[in-house]
């Protein structure tokens, strides 16, 4: 590409790209955790902008920079509309925006909602195999049957050869049916089982993946998991501080998730402090921090969602797309530069 075009990258072109990937994107995602954990990048806190008439509603703004072997900058805009649904909608939609990181210059726009249903799903299952390391998940239950827990499944199909039970809930039970459906004409291996009471998806199973649009916790009591269960937080607003706080907790950057109002976030608020987190997921994966605590203990992940793994699979998708000649190219996008002509324009003192 010349400097001054911009790549941009539709949905279906994002979606060619990345099928297939899902072993190379647990490991494009755990190795950004790692060179953010060693302070090679920057990451400022996102920004929500909410909307006074529906306080599910919001749009969230979460630049970035990632070094290492990555060297890319950016910013995904990503808005969350759960009315969309009703409207036959995807609930999320947005943009990921790369910029060079020598430059600052502007190089591709990418449909980013896939890019990030991805990577989110790819950092929850790089954390229950980090997690369950030796153990076998042959059995999953789901709480809240939309796209983020179906791309957790087809990260699990993926990675774990064992998987063949599935038990969804969801407070619909004909999403739950739906997601049922699509489920075995996608994944041909795997039982799907629709269960009519929350409490039985946490029965029987040592893995759980939570992926609602809760923005208040409602769930108070795990009396009915397993000991040793891991739980996938991934809409990070369900369990309450009690619960946060009877649980070894793991999560992506105690910063960032120690706000917000996740259920993190309220826990520091009612003790005061952060000590009832015990580590990240990079550190475990570094080898600075044990897989659990204890191998009775419920273990929660809780990701905040950070904006370096966006860029880290959009910096991806751009590549491949290039190297196969993949997108539409907006020449002269930038205008052209005055700089050259300062010099003669400067009046002499």
């Amino acid at each position: 590409m010349n400097d001054g075009d911009i790549l941009i990258l539709k949905g279906h072109e994002v979606d060619e790209i990345l099928t297939g990937r899902e072993l190379q994107l647990m490991q494009t995602v755990g190795k950004a955790y790692e060179v953010h954990h060693a302070g090679q990048s920057s990451l400022p806190h996102s920004t929500f902008l909410r909307f006074a008439k529906n306080d599910q509603n919001r749009i969230i703004a979460l630049p970035a920079y990632l070094g290492g072997d990555f060297e890319v900058a950016g910013m995904k805009w990503i808005s969350s509309f759960p009315g969309n649904i009703d409207l036959g909608l995807e609930r999320a939609s947005a943009l990921t925006v790369l910029n060079s990181a020598l430059t600052g210059r502007p190089e591709a726009i990418l449909e980013g909602s896939l890019i990030s249903a991805k990577r989110t799903a790819a950092s929850a299952v790089l954390a229950a195999k980090t997690l369950m390391v030796d153990q076998e998940i042959s059995t999953i239950g789901l709480v809240g049957a939309g796209f983020i827990n179906f791309e957790v499944v087809r990260f699990l199909v993926a990675s774990c050869a064992e998987l063949s039970k599935l038990r969804v809930f969801d407070l619909d039970p004909e999403r739950a049916t739906q997601f049922q459906n699509k489920c075995h004409e996608t994944f041909d291996r795997v039982e799907v089982e629709v269960m009519h009471d929350m409490k039985d998806v946490f029965r029987n199973t040592s893995l759980i993946s939570l992926a609602t649009t809760a923005t208040t916790p409602y769930i108070d009591d795990l009396s009915h998991c397993d000991p040793g269960t891991v739980i996938l937080h991934v809409s990070l607003r369900d369990l309450s501080p009690e619960v946060i706080l009877d649980a070894d907790n793991v999560v992506d950057d105690v910063d960032h998730v120690c706000r917000a109002n996740t259920s993190v976030h309220l826990t520091e608020q009612l003790v005061g402090n952060r000590d009832f987190i015990r580590c990240s997921l990079a550190e475990i994966l570094k080898g600075s921090a044990s897989a659990r605590r204890d191998k009775d203990s419920i273990v929660i992940f809780s990701p905040f969602g950070l904006g370096v793994l966006d860029l880290a699979v959009a910096a991806l998708v751009r590549d491949q797309a290039i190297a196969n000649r993949m997108g539409t190219r907006l020449s002269s996008f930038i205008r052209e530069t005055w700089v050259g002509g300062c010099e003669a324009s400067r009046v002499s003192a």
